[in-house]
């Protein structure tokens, strides 16, 4: 999985499991997913590295799942626009 802001990478890696907040309504991502392209809202990504579950609050963004691998491109919340 990759999670990519306008101002950084902020997760870069593999994961047991992925939750968005798609566009129509939250959904979560497994190893052999099938392919999709969806929008996301303002919510949390949260996925599981290991044990240990993580987060990031977003405004909105994109999110493709394609061939076992997640990318993620959004605005984080607390992060300015890019001028």
């Amino acid at each position: 999985m990759e999670i990519v802001s306008p101002e950084k990478i902020v997760f870069a890696g593999d994961v047991e499991w992925v939750m968005l907040p798609g566009g129509k309504a939250p959904f979560t991502v497994l190893y052999n997913h099938a392919p999709l392209v969806s929008t996301l809202c303002a919510g949390n990504i949260k996925w599981k590295v290991g044990k240990e579950v993580q987060q990031i609050a977003v405004k909105s963004g994109f999110v493709e799942v394609r061939n076992n691998k997640l990318t993620a491109l959004i605005e984080a919340k607390g992060e300015s626009p890019r001028q």
